[in-house]
């Protein structure tokens, strides 16, 4: 099971990933490598095996890609406590997402995660001034940091929804990677107008 180790459901009846796919999650990390995958093969979580570049692969890759890079953002200092707190959830959330792939029986995302998703969105977004034209990535290196995580949000989301059109995939956690991405442009707007900073406009009269 790559990449996917420690899962929690919200679920009433207490269905958690390692019970999904019966198996002890805590025994996953006995051995760190098992020579299984030298033939170019990996496992999907369900005991199936298949080519390295399968598409839930491909998902498994893109959102592993997606936490790195939103850890590499949450070791800035100065990061707003609000903030710091929900890419905090974010970590929890992909982990949570890539067990529902990996286990159908597993469901975690639901419409109130949504839904804290979209009331960031507008708190965070009515407090910047409006925006009459794209912005350049950059400003401070968190704000850079934050829009690297959005663009591989994106393609998070553009493999997540191409693995939807060979698997059911749950609708409401289709919601939520496209809202993320959503929310780090807001974030990374936020961060790039810290100590008085300001973004840097496509400048497109030079065009």
């Amino acid at each position: 099971l790559p990449n996917l180790y420690c899962f929690r459901s919200g679920r009433k009846d207490n269905i958690t990933l390692g019970n999904s796919l019966g198996i002890y999650m805590g025994n996953r990390l006995t051995k760190i490598f098992t020579r299984k995958g030298d033939d170019g093969s990996t496992d999907t979580g369900s005991n199936e095996r298949v080519p390295k570049y399968d598409q839930q692969i491909e998902v498994f890759g893109s959102l592993d890609e997606l936490n790195a890079s939103i850890g590499i953002l949450t070791t800035e200092k100065e990061l707003p406590v609000k903030i710091a707190i929900f890419l905090s959830e974010v970590q929890q959330n992909i982990f949570n997402l890539s067990g529902e792939i990996a286990a159908p029986k597993f469901s975690y995302i639901n419409s109130e995660h949504v839904l804290a998703l979209e009331n960031l969105i507008n708190d965070l977004n009515a407090t910047l001034p409006p925006l009459k034209d794209f912005v350049i990535p950059g400003g401070n290196r968190a704000a850079a940091y934050c829009h690297q995580a959005r663009a591989i949000c994106r393609n998070a989301e553009r493999q997540l929804c191409k693995l939807a059109d060979e698997k059911k995939i749950n609708t409401e956690s289709l919601k939520y990677v496209n809202r993320l991405s959503d929310a780090l442009f807001v974030v990374a707007r936020i961060l790039a107008r810290q100590k008085n900073e300001e973004e840097t406009i496509w400048d497109h009269e030079r065009v």
